[in-house]
Order: C-alpha cells, then sequence, then structure tokens
C-alpha cells in the first residue's frame, strides 16, 4: 500500500466519524478536562496501556494464538514508510477512528443504552474492524474498552484521540525499534 493511500484510507475513517456524527445529530459528551489535561493524561494513558500489554504478552497461556505472524505482517507494513508518514498515520487514525466508534457509535448508542452496553458494544466493533486473528481481535476490543470508558468517564475526545495516536506510536515505535521483543525478524 502506497503511502497516500494509507494516509487516505485513516482520512477516510474520521470524514466518515464526523458525517455520522453531523448526519444523525449525535451529541458529544463533554467533560471538565482543558486541553492541557487531555494532552497529559491522553500521553500516559497511551504509555500505561502500552507497557501493560506488553507485559500481558509475555503470558503466552492468556492468548489463543501466536502474535509473532500477525507483527510480522505489521513490522512489514509499518517498514516500508519513513517517520513522518508512520506519525501522519498515528495522528490520523487517532483522530479518525476516536471520532467514528467513540464520537459516532458510542455516542449513538448512549442514545439508546446503557453508557457500558454503548462502550463494549463500540468497544467489539472496534476489534472486529481491527480483526486479523482471535487474539488480535482481543487485544483491539480490550484497548476499545479502555479507551471507551475513558472516553466516558472523562467526557473528553481529544483524551481518547490523543491517547489512541500517541498509543499507536509508541507500538509503530517499539516494533520497529525492537523487533525482536515481538519476534519479529526484519
Amino acid at each position: 500500500m502506497s503511502a497516500s493511500a494509507a494516509l487516505l484510507f485513516q482520512g477516510g475513517i474520521g470524514v466518515v466519524g464526523l458525517a455520522a456524527i453531523w448526519l444523525f445529530d449525535i451529541p458529544l459528551l463533554s467533560g471538565g478536562l482543558g486541553l492541557t489535561e487531555a494532552l497529559l493524561f491522553g500521553v500516559l494513558g497511551a504509555v500505561v496501556t502500552y507497557l501493560l500489554l506488553l507485559f500481558l504478552t509475555q503470558m503466552s497461556w492468556l492468548f489463543p494464538d501466536d502474535l509473532t505472524s500477525q507483527m510480522q505482517g505489521l513490522y512489514d507494513f509499518a517498514a516500508s514508510f519513513r517517520w513522518p508518514v508512520l506519525v501522519a498515520l498515528s495522528m490520523l487514525a487517532g483522530v479518525g477512528e476516536e471520532l467514528l466508534f467513540r464520537g459516532a457509535i458510542q455516542g449513538w448508542l448512549l442514545q439508546y443504552t446503557g453508557p457500558w452496553t454503548a462502550v463494549l458494544a463500540a468497544s467489539v466493533l472496534f476489534g472486529l474492524v481491527h480483526y486479523v486473528s482471535f487474539t488480535y481481535f482481543l487485544v483491539a476490543t480490550g484497548l476499545g474498552l479502555v479507551l471507551g470508558g475513558a472516553y466516558q468517564l472523562s467526557g473528553s475526545l481529544e483524551l481518547v484521540v490523543v491517547w489512541h495516536a500517541v498509543y499507536d506510536m509508541l507500538a509503530l515505535y517499539c516494533l520497529l525499534s525492537y523487533p525482536h521483543w515481538f519476534g519479529v525478524h526484519r
């Protein structure tokens, strides 16, 4: 996939999310976090979440299949781009996927269900969209639960956008810089 196609795809997710929010008049949660707090807690949340995931992936019994092949595929994809493109992809994924999954889907579901049902359903959809294996689905759904819960508790879409974007950047940095952590070969 070319850099422009990847960037266009990730940007398109945000456009779909914004369009759904506008078209269905979905109210966004509004909390008491300012931009500085959203940035601070988003970065902190991303680092803690990523470290927890690294710790959990060391427990092979916790996951029904091996993540190595998925990580190899992700490594091969990421290694084909320069860092400015990877940073842009991470930022667009943070903005786009959070607008779609937390803003539009979770927000729409909040109008018809309880808050935790909305978080769970949006998280499962997030996991399904990221499905490459059952284990990867579980990891993505877990991340969706964390992000959905953070959005629900904070009322800050900015928080989860930063959290998601920084998480993706951190994950790509570690994968490309330390592939042996994941059993990946350069």
